[in-house]
């Protein structure tokens, strides 16, 4: 008997639904002899992991207050996917577009009014875009790689943050912790529920996800770009402008990642700090795979993987396990998720063998 892998006719749709599903539910799978590997007990550990972030209403608050950056990066990601543009630096969009939006909260510490709170959305989104907007003209201006240029721009952009928070922002009565003062309270997330630390950023992710379906599946420049990333010779056939697409797809990557950093620090964190580089970024190219490039997959994908950072956090809090257990649950995710996809364009064939005659 063996085994061979023969190309489907055509890609498989149901294949293309049930490949994120498998692959969550072999990384639970996977967890369990991860946790037996690390000498805890499995059930123990599935219960901590996978369950503790959902046992009541203040819990599933938090889920979806991690959840909300998430969506924001992986929804502008998608967009660019869409038209095979492959922006891997949201990491570092996200950290200057919080940057920007602190800027704003320091300058404008005195002021009181929405007007604050207005203003910094519009410098996250623009500092992002603005970030982003490097490798699309290092891309149409000089064919640069846009996925070396974009990731290289996240180290540059951590040591920027590092450099405001230990010099010119420093808060002068921190005690010399590399952050800067408290924002006002002109300059926070009202809260969406009373109790919890759930802000509105949530309806603004909600919003985002919104535009997103809209502009990817009902507007005309949506449907070039779906032409782009699907059939790029039909596109130049044409006449749709590479040059535009890629503008276009790395800018709204870098302007909604720079909205998830404006969130992040306007919300739970309502100050900057050198730990605003939280990885947010990078998980959510996970975020748009899982969920498809779809604007509700990308929802239940957010929430998943929201789930897999609280479920580290409580992993280390109540088993003893190091912080990095998260992003293995992350890598598991993926590389099924890379396995089950196989599936999508391939099928597997058992073939049996005959014994040849005298054996």
């Amino acid at each position: 008997m063996s085994f061979k892998l023969e190309t489907r006719p055509e890609a498989s749709q149901l294949m293309s639904y049930v490949s994120p599903l498998l692959a969550v539910l072999l990384t639970m799978l996977g967890g369990l002899l991860v946790f037996t590997s690390l000498g805890k007990d499995p059930l123990q550990g599935f219960q901590v992991f996978f369950l503790n972030p959902l046992r009541d209403g203040y819990a599933l608050s938090e889920l979806l207050l991690k959840a909300t950056p998430l969506m924001l990066c992986a929804m502008g990601l998608a967009v660019g996917f869409r038209a095979n543009v492959w922006n891997i630096g949201a990491e570092g969009q996200y950290i200057v577009g919080a940057c920007a939006a602190t800027g704003v909260a320091l300058w404008l510490s005195e002021v009181e009014g929405p007007q604050v709170l207005l203003a910094m959305v519009l410098a996250g989104a623009l500092g992002g875009a603005a970030w982003a907007a490097i490798p699309a003209f290092l891309r149409t201006r000089f064919n640069a790689n846009e996925i070396l240029v974009s990731l290289m721009l996240v180290y540059v952009a951590q040591l920027l943050v590092s450099w405001l928070v230990f010099g010119p922002w420093i808060d002068p009565e921190g005690f010399n912790f590399p952050q800067t003062q408290m924002f006002s309270d002109s300059a926070l997330m009202p809260m969406l529920v009373q109790g919890t630390r759930l802000n509105y950023a949530f309806v603004l992710a909600l919003g985002v996800l919104a535009v997103g379906y809209v502009f990817m599946q009902k507007s005309h420049l949506g449907f070039k770009m779906r032409v782009a990333g699907e059939a790029p010779d039909a596109a130049r056939y044409a006449g749709f402008s590479a040059k535009l697409m890629i503008w276009i797809g790395l800018l709204v990557g870098g302007a909604s990642a720079g909205l998830a950093g404006m969130a992040e620090v306007a919300g739970p964190m309502g100050q900057l700090t050198v730990g605003v580089a939280s990885g947010y970024g990078f998980a959510a190219i996970i975020v748009a795979f899982v969920g498809r490039l779809n604007p509700i997959g990308i929802f239940l994908a957010s929430l998943l993987m929201a789930l897999l950072y609280i479920g580290g956090e409580q992993a280390q809090q109540y088993l003893g396990l190091p912080s990095s257990i998260s992003k293995v649950f992350q890598g598991m995710l993926l590389f099924f998720l890379l396995g089950s996809d196989l599936f999508i364009n391939y099928r597997l064939r058992v073939r049996r063998t005959l014994a040849k005659a005298g054996d």
